[in-house]
């Protein structure tokens, strides 16, 4: 039994059973969600080098000026702390229109590449510092680990892919890069920037390619980190649902709070119906109130006993109707009015009560 009582422990802990969307949404707060860095890689590798093919005369405009300004105007100078000031400024406004449009576009690409892996998502989370981050024996273990390894084959096959892709664009185009040596820098420089450009476009694609099985990858290696345990969903349950423990004392404590009300009701009753043992319905008339009579409180047993003492210690009329006893009980809740077919009986007694007390 002690083994049995392990296995099953055991079997409890081990967690095999998918996420919860309460376990997904906890792991998304905390910024944990699966994604691919090379999916976000290859789109923004890709979108600079298509900006790169249609705005390439615009930069090489760019480029010939600056060192068209350089040489002709930089260079004859005189050499003070104005002019580099000036020609400080000049540069870094010439370089602010060469880089800045390529950066714009690397930043859509990047937060487009984001949005598509794992939609609107803003956490402070992972910039919490955190002690074990740099804990050396956990450090140890992640380069050891599974996901290091992985890691370095994903490394290897794209600077295979990559390096076999450079290698056939440059073999294709051998001729060209052989016949560098012959051309102007003019036409030199703009051959090593198509060719740059036909390598960039083809190693982003490529990467690109890659990138969807990693993501692939990512998204099964995040599933099975947030996969829960049989003990894990019963924990999450209680904490939904609340402690069944819990939830029967508060009910308990309801129902004790509930009898208190109806008991101190009791004494303001115009009269109690009992079985005479087992039932006591306890009714009060109050045309301010409800057209009807209505019942302040019931009870079998023990309550009923409870009740009847009450009454009896208030001087509460105590009327013996069996038949009428278990009915009402049986199709009227505290506070509801007595059922239209009991009127005729209900009023019988009431009357009986009323001539009763003026006689007292």
């Amino acid at each position: 039994m002690q083994w049995l009582s392990l296995d099953l422990q055991f079997f409890s802990g081990e967690k095999t059973e998918k996420a919860t969307p309460k376990k997904r949404d906890d792991a998304r707060k905390k910024g944990q969600t699966a994604k691919s860095q090379d999916v976000n890689t290859a789109i923004i590798l890709l979108a600079v080098f298509l900006f790169l093919t249609f705005s390439g005369s615009y930069i090489g405009n760019i480029v010939f000026d600056l060192f068209n300004q350089t040489f002709r105007e930089y260079m004859l100078m005189e050499l003070s702390e104005n002019t580099v000031q000036v020609i400080t400024m000049d540069i870094m406004k010439e370089m602010a229109m060469l880089l800045g449009p390529i950066m714009l576009v690397a930043l859509i690409a990047g937060l487009f590449s984001n949005y598509i892996q794992v939609g609107v998502m803003f956490t402070t989370q992972p910039l919490q510092p955190k002690l074990e981050k740099i804990d050396p024996i956990k450090g140890f273990k992640r380069i050891f680990s599974l996901r290091a390894i992985v890691e370095l084959l994903k490394s290897i096959l794209k600077i295979s892919f990559v390096g076999a892709i450079t290698f056939v664009i440059l073999w294709m185009n051998i001729e060209q890069v052989l016949s560098l040596s012959f051309k102007s820098v003019g036409d030199s420089l703009l051959t090593m920037a198509s060719l740059t450009i036909q390598m960039g476009i083809a190693a982003s694609l490529a990467l690109l390619f890659l990138s969807l099985f990693d993501f692939l990858y990512q998204r099964f290696d995040f599933e099975k980190n947030i996969r829960m345990s049989k003990q894990d969903l019963k924990d999450e349950h209680k904490n939904i649902e609340g402690d069944p423990l819990i939830k029967s004392k508060i009910k308990q404590r309801q129902r004790e709070m509930a009898m208190r009300r109806m008991m101190q009701e009791v004494p303001e009753a115009d009269v109690v119906i009992t079985n005479p043992t087992h039932f006591a319905i306890a009714l009060k008339y109050d045309e301010n109130k409800m057209d009807a009579p209505y019942v302040v409180a019931k009870g079998v047993d023990y309550l009923a006993q409870k009740i009847k003492y009450i009454a009896n210690e208030n001087d509460v009329i105590m009327v013996e109707n069996r038949p009428l006893a278990r009915s009402l009980y049986d199709s009227a809740e505290i506070g509801d009015a007595v059922p239209e077919e009991f009127f005729k009986a209900v009023a019988e007694i009431l009357a009986y009560v009323y001539r009763i007390k003026n006689q007292m």
